[in-house]
């Protein structure tokens, strides 16, 4: 017997139905983010971070055109198995024209398309609301300045018909997310404007129907520069998502105050929505994106999904760009890791510690959760990196080496 064989046997004495969690984990595709490859800087050529964003670092071999940027991200997904997607925002356009950002259409995103489809993965989009000389005072939908808010309205519409255009294209649903960074570094004196303004803009953006186009909202703690006061709130969000059934929560993990946690609002979000949109990040004080580790809170994440029956409600997006380490290997390690959280919530034996819950059996429903943390869990993991054709241990990280060596430090 080998050592897999003897560790799916382990699993299969608790009730844990181990080719059944290889089948679904290879089955459920993470949207991998475009922007962890160049610090989120794009193809605009806007300048600085501003807004509220800022990519921290300076290591070598950033990408600074599309082609080392799909580059980067192709030998990144050569490690990583299961399905993937690419999650892009506008300012990735690539064209050779000088659009403005309001003006984009779906044929300056038919270079990306052309690359899904020949590497078999979906898309999904986001409307770029920072780095853009529009953004004044740190106002977009929200601002009192009818020009600007037009222009931002304008933005997400056009964000909205090119998501749609990706999901006709490559014939699998689209999620597109509206993040803005508005609001106020000091106390306002005026709360209910700004968000009255938002859910105006809202209503305009969200007024045409589009197949295919999964809409979400995204809220925000604070941003730098908006300490003190968010417009788009997880209040204000959940409250508008429930009053328009077309559109989604999406829950950013970093996005929430220190003492919270996203794994706690799952049940709450599945109780009311049929689909649950969500970027998985990692806060360190605060939203600082970093590469996601296989945290407790990450296997938290994905047990609440699993064992509530809604990976098909989940889209499961990555959000964090590291410029302090290579990009590349930041890809592998965050998508892996959300990868492993997702197969140890399939190797739990979900049903039997609900039947325990249900019972008030808390003492054997505590020493089981506990035991489970030492059991083989690892040998699985290994067994799926094989069947999917990727390196099942530390050893990819010498392809990231050698990449680095031949390819990403040669560039300016």
């Amino acid at each position: 017997m080998t050592v897999y064989e003897e560790a799916k046997k382990r699993y299969e004495s608790i009730g844990v139905d181990v080719d059944s969690a290889l089948s679904q984990l290879s089955e459920k595709a993470i949207s991998i983010h475009c922007w962890q490859g160049d610090d989120v800087t794009g193809f605009e050529g806007s300048g600085a971070l501003s807004g509220g964003i800022q990519a921290t670092g300076n290591y070598p071999g950033k990408a600074t055109t599309p082609e080392e940027l799909m580059m980067d991200f192709d030998k990144a997904i050569s490690l990583i198995g299961g399905k993937k997607r690419i999650a892009l925002h506008m300012t990735y356009a690539i064209t050779d024209e000088k659009v403005a950002r309001d003006e984009l259409e779906p044929r300056h995103f038919k270079a990306w398309v052309d690359y899904a489809k020949s590497r078999n993965i979906g898309i999904d989009f986001n409307a770029t609301f920072f780095s853009h000389p529009m953004l004044k005072d740190n106002l977009t939908l929200s601002s009192n300045d009818e020009e600007v808010r037009q222009f931002w309205v304008r933005h997400a519409i056009q964000s909205r018909r090119i998501a749609a255009y990706f999901a006709k294209e490559l014939n699998t649903e689209c999620v597109n997310d509206i993040w803005i960074p508005d609001g106020y570094k000091d106390i306002p004196a005026d709360r209910l404007g700004p968000r009255q303004r938002l859910k105006k803009s809202l209503d305009e953006i969200f007024a045409e129907e589009l197949e295919g186009v999964i809409d979400a909202v995204e809220c925000k703690l604070f941003g730098i520069g908006m300490e003190a006061f968010t417009v788009g709130s997880s209040e204000f969000y959940i409250a508008y998502c429930a009053s328009n059934p077309k559109v989604y929560n999406l829950m950013d993990t970093g996005h929430y105050h220190p003492t919270e946690v996203v794994s706690d609002k799952i049940s709450s979000m599945l109780s009311f929505f049929d689909k649950l949109p969500l970027h998985v990040s990692r806060p360190i004080r605060w939203d600082s994106d970093h590469v996601v580790r296989l945290d407790d809170e990450l296997k938290e994440i994905a047990c609440e999904i699993v064992r509530n029956d809604a990976l098909s409600k989940a889209y499961i997006g990555l959000d964090f760009f590291d410029a302090s380490i290579n990009r590349v290997a930041a890809w592998v390690i965050g998508t892996r890791n959300m990868q492993k959280a997702l197969l140890w919530a399939l190797l739990q034996p979900n049903k039997r510690l609900k039947q325990l819950q249900d019972s008030c059996e808390f003492t054997e429903l505590l020493m089981l959760q506990e035991e489970l943390k030492t059991l083989p869990f690892g040998t699985i993991w290994e067994h799926f990196c094989q069947s999917q054709g990727v390196p099942s241990d530390e050893s990819w990280f010498e392809e990231i080496r050698q990449y680095e060596k031949e390819v990403l430090s040669k560039r300016n």
